[in-house]
This record gives C-alpha cells, sequence and structure tokens, in this order.
C-alpha cells in the first residue's frame, strides 16, 4: 500500500517509481494515467458514476456515501485490479492489511471480489487523500472517523493485466 496526497505527486518521482520497479511498463503507465486523472479532473463538480480512462484497464468510479461505524465495514481484495483510491472531499477511516492475515472468503471473479474476515489497522485519509491498494492489500474502506459523515471519493481501478 502507498498513502500519499495528491498534491505531492510530482510527475517525475512517480513516473520512476512506478517504471522502474513495477517490471511492466504497461501497469506504470496505467497507474500514472490514475494518478494524472485524479490532478487534472474536476473531481468536486464531478457526478457520481464510471468514467472510462483507458476502456476496463483504467477506469475511475466517482461515489458519494456517508461513511459507516467500523462494526459495519467488511474486509474485502481484489485480483485483477489495483485500487487507486482518492479522497476529493470529506475524511474517512481506510483499513488495511496484508491479505495473508486474513481468512477469506470465496472469490466472485465476476466483481473482482474476495470477501475476508480478520482485523487490521486503519489510517485517517482526509480530503486529497490517496492510496494505492494492490492484490496482496486488505482493505476496509468508508469507515468514519468518529461519526458517519458524507464522503465523496474517487476509486481508479487498474488492470493488472489487459482487461
Amino acid at each position: 500500500m502507498i498513502i500519499d496526497q495528491l498534491n505531492n505527486v510530482s510527475s517525475d518521482f512517480y513516473a520512476g517509481l512506478l517504471t522502474k520497479h513495477s517490471g511492466a511498463f504497461a501497469l506504470g503507465d496505467r497507474l500514472m494515467a490514475a494518478l494524472h486523472f485524479l490532478q487534472t479532473t474536476d473531481l468536486l463538480n464531478a457526478e457520481p458514476g464510471t468514467i472510462e480512462i483507458d476502456g476496463r484497464n483504467v477506469y475511475a468510479m466517482i461515489q458519494h456515501y456517508t461513511t459507516k461505524p467500523k462494526e459495519q465495514g467488511i474486509w474485502e481484495a481484489h485480483r485483477k485490479y489495483i485500487d487507486v483510491q482518492y479522497v476529493a472531499e470529506g475524511s474517512e477511516l481506510m483499513g488495511y492489511v496484508n491479505l495473508k492475515e486474513l481468512k477469506a472468503g470465496e472469490y466472485n471473479a465476476d466483481k473482482d471480489f474476495l470477501l475476508l474476515e480478520g482485523t487490521g489497522n486503519y489510517v485517517q485519509m482526509p480530503a486529497g487523500t490517496f492510496v494505492i491498494l494492490t492484490p496482496e492489500d486488505a482493505l476496509n474502506p468508508g469507515v468514519a472517523v468518529n461519526t458517519p459523515a458524507t464522503v465523496k471519493k474517487v476509486v481508479v481501478k487498474v488492470a493488472v493485466a489487459d482487461a
């Protein structure tokens, strides 16, 4: 997992990080496309829905919801996509833990969704924060910081292999 503020994204730094260490230039290019979309789109005024950036290889889901109490959260993971999650407005807690630390349920390949059980750590994500979650990361998104509150978030799905 990588966590950072969007205003810290320097294309030179992330471009070097993603192309030198990803092992696959296409994946690094896709992650850069995701970060570029977040930097150049008026997300505060964007309507909820899905926007294709590079077909099903990179697409964004703009969400507007109310965070939930921690005990109502669920742990999940994805195999086909990396998540780049960005809080545009509001604040939430993001649960994260290595996938191997949780008990896996059934994987739904059509929805690229693996339900998990267990516990992990949480980090607060105020507006302007993004996380990059790989298939090795389990997440519990949309958790209330103190009490449920409204959040606008963009989840950019980045295909690990050609979609």
